[in-house]
């Protein structure tokens, strides 16, 4: 953590700096039985490939706003730390019919149709395999991401004071989202090195800092699991124990 940071894309920058090779994001979909862990390095490209997707392909300029409905997964992150690289808002669970553009899990392609912007669509399904069939009314971000570069540089440097982030009803501007991270990182007691799981859904402040940004913040890991519900008796127990958690937000 830099006390420089003023955005979601500087406290990435400095956790590249600092150790690029350890964890970041270990995700679990119960429901499937996957397993996907992200090191900084892995996580820094996804989010610069799609970054240059949002400001390439999507053509989107800062102050743009994009609607992800999307629940927490690890490609929601991406996506949330690549919007405030560009200066895009990301709205969490937004209006489409409101927004400029929509990504849309599974699940939510329908609600996504009412965005008259570009509609990107992604499977939710392990290691972010295509669709058998794109939906219709969708680009397949599957499709369209690995063909964007890996390294991103902003055509307009990014405001710390604009808005940012959009969740739970709350609008926060880049420099006030870092700012309550670090707050919640000491709040969750992260520090170098901790390991915190998280079974809290993306729809609140409180999920996605624990489930995110604070860990970015501490220089701490997530462990994000989600349907954690379906687990047998004792599961979970065992996952705390080989992932060496140390925290948990539940």
């Amino acid at each position: 953590m830099n006390a420089r940071d003023r955005t979601p894309a500087d406290l990435l920058r400095s956790a590249l700096a600092a150790d690029p090779a350890r964890p970041l994001i270990t995700y679990y979909d119960d429901a499937t039985g996957e397993r996907v862990e992200l090191s900084v390095a892995t996580f820094a490209n996804w989010v610069a490939k799609t970054a240059n997707l949002i400001q390439d392909h999507l053509s989107a300029e800062p102050g743009e706003r994009i609607a992800l409905l999307l629940p927490a997964h690890w490609q929601t992150a991406v996506w949330l730390v690549a919007c405030s690289s560009v200066g895009v808002v990301a709205e969490l669970d937004g209006d489409p019919a409101a927004a400029d553009h929509v990504v849309a899990g599974a699940g939510r392609l329908d609600d996504g149709l009412a965005c008259s912007g570009e509609r990107l669509a992604l499977s939710l399904a392990p290691l972010g395999r295509r669709f058998t069939t794109p939906p219709d009314g969708y680009q397949d971000y599957a499709v369209e991401v690995p063909t964007h570069g890996d390294r991103f540089t902003p055509y307009v440097p990014v405001d710390p004071d604009s808005p940012a982030l959009v969740v739970g009803g709350t609008e926060l501007t880049g420099a006030a989202l870092v700012e309550r991270a670090r707050e919640e990182a000491g709040r969750l007691g992260l520090t170098a090195g901790s390991r915190l799981l998280s079974e809290l859904p993306y729809d609140s402040w409180a999920g996605v800092a624990a489930g995110l940004y604070a860990p970015l913040a501490a220089g701490a890991s997530v462990v994000l699991c989600r349907n954690s519900d379906q687990l047998a008796p004792g599961s979970m127990e065992k996952r705390v124990e080989s992932e060496r958690i140390t925290g948990r937000a539940v």
